[in-house]
């Protein structure tokens, strides 16, 4: 057997990899709107149907969103924003020093 290895070891190895860090940095930014937007329609109290209607998407789209599997445009944003009753704000914050 080889030798095991920690998570963050591994997690390491994994980062140090050309474009590692803009995938990840990418599939935060998808994780964390579909989590807002999940958030803000269950505070509506709306399906992912009544969603997706409210936005001119299908209900599939809108799941695919949530779960942080598909990169939005600005337009989509906006369509979303607008149907979840609120205003879509976007910007830049400093990153933060490493820990």
């Amino acid at each position: 057997m080889g030798e095991r290895r920690t998570w963050s070891d591994k997690r390491a190895e994994i980062m140090s990899r050309p474009g590692a860090g803009a995938a990840y940095e990418a599939a935060r930014i998808r994780f964390e709107l579909g989590s807002a937007v999940r958030r803000r329609r269950e505070e509506l109290g709306l399906t992912q149907a009544e969603l997706a209607e409210r936005a001119g998407l299908k209900q599939p789209a809108v799941a695919r969103f949530e779960a942080g599997g598909t990169m939005p445009t600005i337009p989509m944003l906006e369509r979303l924003a607008e149907a979840l009753e609120v205003r879509l704000s976007v910007r830049f914050e400093p990153l933060r020093e490493a820990s």
